[in-house]
């Protein structure tokens, strides 16, 4: 991954072109275009397939150069993203479409126009960007959470976005940006970080940095710099060292309640948007006005989405359980899954257990923190409970049950209460655990307690049921009509020459 970087570099931070970059690293002109024009730079697994090449691939040293040129000439007669299409198909035969231009345009264009130090930048421009982490504590569930949050704010507008987070590791910073791109429909093209570890591996002595590898992936793939502060200088990023109080004190006061965290991130980035309408620190303009031209100097998002998961392929233990976190915390996955190999895919917020066909099983809130914890997802372990009903009491699923089912289970034979947790079991997969259970509770009431019953009456509840238009009464109600009962009237129905 080192060399990869060091190669995209070279082309497009130092201006080498692919022949170059090939006989400097020994290694095939193909090898190198693969790199420079890679556009998804995400995790891959085995079933992942390989990234395609691009059509403009023959193009990008010829573009480069035409902008390498423009340097030297005045800004208003330098090319465009449209000029750089016409050329390319009228002087160089490109057939390809012209957003394919307009992307490699920006991504190349942003590179040679760099003129920043990366060891210590001093000025701020539009489109450039600080990262940095807070701690904040919200309720998530009505569970009290030691969380964080990641801000990113633009020194040149003093425009800032925040997202809430529960931890500060690598997916927490992944999932927060691109939320924050996602919602700008851009990437800054410089963004300044500290030097966590989630970024940063060491330290080195004349200055540089050794990055990880997911780290590096995430940068190759949204095309951003990214420079890394001097340790102890806080202020090379000073803009949003402020930002992160103003926006815990204006956002984060008292502690936010919510129940979906994904929600509370988008109505937040809202938020942030409605305050940036307040007037500029230094500038007669408000910070909204300033940041139009900070959004309108981002490059595009990728083509490809980023997926900021990590998978790990793991060994279920007798339980059907796995450890992550050096076995500091434990996850369910179910029971056909004991002793098994299985697939943990991890975000910020879940770790999720994948089935064959890379489908969730089952899925939990992620742990945090230093202490052991466990998390544990009863439903899939219904039919395995069936078969030790009397186990059932001592376990959390039978304290999401009704009050009344929990009474009737525990006044039962093992027979009856095995058939019940089986159906229980069986209802739940089409239709949900709470919907089986008030299934069950309802025939209990009603005295039934057979099988083919609880069946029935759980179809009877759950089943759509045709709503009916209300009867029409006419306007105007038909006269009634006396009516007269007359026998004699029958006789003249009797054939002639029939005695009655």
């Amino acid at each position: 991954m080192a060399q990869q970087q060091r190669i995209r570099s070279a082309f497009f931070r130092e201006g080498m072109s692919v022949t170059e970059i090939a006989e400097e690293y020994g290694i095939d002109r193909k090898t190198v275009r693969k790199y420079i024009t890679k556009d998804d730079w995400s995790e891959q697994t085995a079933e992942d397939r390989p990234s395609r090449s691009s059509i403009m691939d023959p193009f990008v040293d010829t573009v480069q150069q035409w902008l390498i040129e423009d340097k030297q000439r005045r800004r208003k007669q330098r090319h465009t993203a449209k000029r750089v299409y016409t050329r390319l198909v009228e002087e160089e035969g490109y057939t390809g479409s012209y957003r394919t231009v307009a992307n490699h345009y920006r991504r190349i264009r942003a590179a040679v126009f760099q003129e920043h130090d990366p060891a210590i930048p001093l000025t701020h421009s539009l489109g450039e960007a600080e990262a940095d982490f807070g701690e904040a504590d919200y309720y998530h569930h009505g569970e009290r959470v030691a969380g964080s949050y990641l801000v990113l704010s633009f020194p040149e507008s003093n425009g800032g976005f925040l997202q809430l987070e529960p931890g500060q590791n690598g997916k927490c910073l992944f999932e927060g940006l691109i939320a924050i791109f996602e919602h700008l429909d851009g990437v800054p093209i410089l963004i300044r970080f500290d030097n966590a570890s989630t970024m940063v591996t060491k330290i080195l002595k004349n200055g540089g940095r050794e990055i990880t590898d997911r780290f590096r992936k995430f940068q190759e793939h949204f095309g951003f710099e990214a420079i890394f502060c001097n340790p102890g200088k806080g202020n090379e990023k000073g803009n949003v060292e402020n930002k992160v109080g103003y926006l815990r004190r204006n956002l984060l006061v008292p502690e936010p309640r919510f129940e979906s965290l994904d929600r509370f991130n988008i109505d937040v980035l809202e938020q942030c948007r409605a305050d940036m309408n307040r007037p500029h620190y230094r500038e007669e303009q408000s910070i909204a006005e300033l940041f139009r031209a900070d959004q309108a100097a981002l490059m595009p998002l990728p083509r490809i989405p980023f997926d900021p998961a990590s998978y790990q392929t793991l060994t279920a233990d007798g339980y059907g359980m796995i450890a992550l976190e050096g076995g500091k915390h434990r996850y369910s996955t179910a029971p056909k899954y004991a002793r098994s190999r299985v697939t943990a895919q991890i975000t910020a917020q879940t770790v999720s257990i994948l089935d064959e066909s890379r489908r969730p099983v089952v899925t939990h809130r992620r742990l945090y923190g230093d202490k052991h914890g466990e998390r544990m997802e009863w439903l899939p372990y219904l039919i395995q409970l069936s078969r030790k009903p009397t186990a059932v009491k001592y376990t959390p699923v039978y304290d999401m049950m009704p009050p009344m089912l929990q009474q009737w289970l525990s006044s039962q034979a093992r027979d009856q209460v095995s058939t019940a947790l089986r159906l229980i079991a069986d209802l739940s997969e089409t239709a949900g655990f709470d919907s089986a259970c008030a299934a069950i509770t309802d025939s209990i009431t009603a005295g039934i307690t057979d099988a083919d019953s609880l069946v029935a009456l759980h179809d009877r509840n759950t089943r759509y049921a045709p709503i009916l238009p209300p009867p029409v009464t006419p306007k105007s109600k038909v006269a009634d009509t006396k009516v007269s009962f007359q026998p004699t009237r029958y006789d003249e129905m009797i054939p002639s020459g029939v005695t009655r």
